[in-house]
């Protein structure tokens, strides 16, 4: 019989198992009885203190009227009579910038309302400027618990004590801070002004929501079926298209502080870039790679892992025309002769990670059209500093007259070379626009989403999952920049 095969997981299915039968009232003797098994047995059960058998978790998913998948892995763990959520323990959902969400009913199904408790920490930095305001469809309700909540809705600005409520139309900008020099506590239920209906997989495609106008749209006619499917797509405009000034540019003049990236290294230090970042990062390396000579047309190889300086690169590349090459850090000395000498490169960005730079350097020395030698994240002899220089650039990069677009050359990838010598596999920069399906259609980007995919960056999945759809679609891209896998490392992280 399968039991599940770590500590780590028993105790999580333990945990969720002893949470749903709190919240179902019932008493250790009645699930014994319910499972059939011992009170004694139960009770190892559910501290997570031996292997769980499979037909017992099935026996409490029946009972809890959840999914065994719930039990197993924490999806979808949700409950259509009632839900009980004792103080403090609300699911977060948000923990950042001196704002906490707690959603009060997370097991719940078919909602009509999303209750939460929230807590504003108090910033004399923000009582001075405007109000940040956003918006969603619907309505929402605020009842002020602790302390007092300044709230605008539209042009309508009022302050709230405890005891205090609003009821107002989400659709209209809002939003508010903790005033009077503490931090405020607040109920707020928003619901959708529909009924909340659970997720339904479709036949053949869970397509993403529909957002407003994309910036992409100027490029694709797209129509859907009414289930979301999608029936045809054509592409428009394309002899102009450049990934970078026309996707990642004009989302950053349109909405510059969304999140385009979220970045951890391998010491799991947090970077958030916004589009209007990138947008700037990518203009300063356009700009050092300018001042190295690299220019329209010219190739250049990165070899980067999940360094966060391989977007920067990636963009800024596309805006200057010269034709990036990723590749992964596995590769060896010939590795690097093969490629150097097939495609002509004129310079590598190599990451100081581990001893490929060594690789990279010595197949150089052979082949003379490699110029520069340029390496992220360190400083070695003979190589460029990447992080030292490129920001000494300007963040300005105007598009020029001439600008590399459409059906010119962008990218080059390697194939694995199973059966022989890898091919080059070239691809112009119309090539970004076509994974607009990718990212919708099979990841189910949305503008507000965070997608991610796990590639390292030497391989195509990583511009499926990590760059161009996931832009297109305006939505966020999650990136764990990890020396090995680690489920245990990783999953923990879903949740945060």
């Amino acid at each position: 019989m399968d039991t599940p095969n770590t500590l780590n997981q028993l105790s999580e299915i333990a945990t969720r198992i002893k949470e749903l039968r709190e919240i179902m009232g019932y008493s250790i003797k009645e699930m014994a009885e319910k499972t059939n098994v011992s009170e004694e047995t139960y009770v190892i059960y559910e501290s997570g203190k031996d292997d769980i058998p499979f037909s017992f978790i099935h026996k409490c998913a029946l009972e809890f009227g959840v999914e065994m998948t719930a039990l197993l892995g924490g999806r979808s763990a949700k409950l259509s009579t009632y839900t009980v959520t004792r103080k403090g323990k609300g699911q977060e959902t948000v923990n950042d910038d001196g704002i906490n969400i707690a959603n009060l009913a997370p097991k719940f199904k078919g909602k009509l309302a999303e209750p939460y408790y929230v807590t504003y920490e108090y910033s004399k930095s923000q009582q001075d400027k405007p109000i940040h305001l956003t918006t969603h469809s619907g309505q929402e309700f605020d009842l002020v618990l602790k302390g007092k909540l300044k709230v605008q809705v539209g042009e309508h600005t009022e302050v709230l004590e405890e005891g205090d409520s609003i009821y107002y139309n989400s659709s209209i900008p809002h939003g508010m801070i903790a005033v009077d020099g503490k931090d405020c506590t607040f109920v707020a239920v928003v619901l959708s002004g529909e009924k909340v209906e659970e997720p339904v997989v479709r036949k053949s495609v869970m397509a993403a929501k529909k957002s407003e106008t994309l910036v992409c749209e100027k490029f694709l006619d797209v129509k859907e079926t009414e289930d979301g499917r999608l029936q045809s797509i054509n592409f428009k405009n394309t002899e102009t298209f450049n990934f970078g000034f026309d996707i990642v540019d004009k989302i950053a003049d349109k909405y510059p502080d969304k999140l385009a990236m979220l970045h951890l290294d391998k010491n799991k230090t947090e970077r958030r870039f916004t589009f209007k970042d990138i947008k700037r990062g990518s203009n300063q390396v356009a700009n050092y790679f300018t001042s190295l000579g690299v220019k329209k047309g010219d190739k250049v190889m990165l070899v980067l892992k999940r360094h966060y300086e391989f977007w920067l690169c990636m963009v800024a590349l596309h805006k200057l025309g010269a034709v990036a090459i990723p590749a992964t850090n596995q590769l060896k000395e010939h590795d690097f002769e093969y490629r150097y000498n097939a495609t002509g490169v004129k310079a590598i960005v190599c990451t100081a990670d581990g001893d490929t730079y060594t690789y990279a350097e010595s197949a150089a020395k052979k082949c003379p059209q490699v110029e520069k030698l340029i390496m992220v994240g360190g400083a070695k002899y003979g190589w460029l500093d990447f992080n030292k220089e490129y920001k000494l650039f300007s963040r300005k990069y105007e598009r020029p007259e001439d600008c590399s677009a459409g059906d010119d050359l962008a990218l080059m990838f390697f194939t694995s070379g199973t059966t022989g010598n890898p091919k080059m596999a070239a691809h112009k920069h119309t090539y970004a626009l076509g994974h607009y399906v990718t990212a919708k259609y099979w990841h189910c980007c949305e503008r507000d989403g965070l997608h991610l995919t796990i590639s390292d960056t030497g391989w195509g999945k990583s511009l499926w999952g990590k760059l161009y759809g996931q832009w297109l679609c305006e939505g966020a891209v999650f990136v764990y920049d990890f020396d090995k896998f680690d489920e245990n490392d990783l999953l923990p992280m879903f949740s945060k």
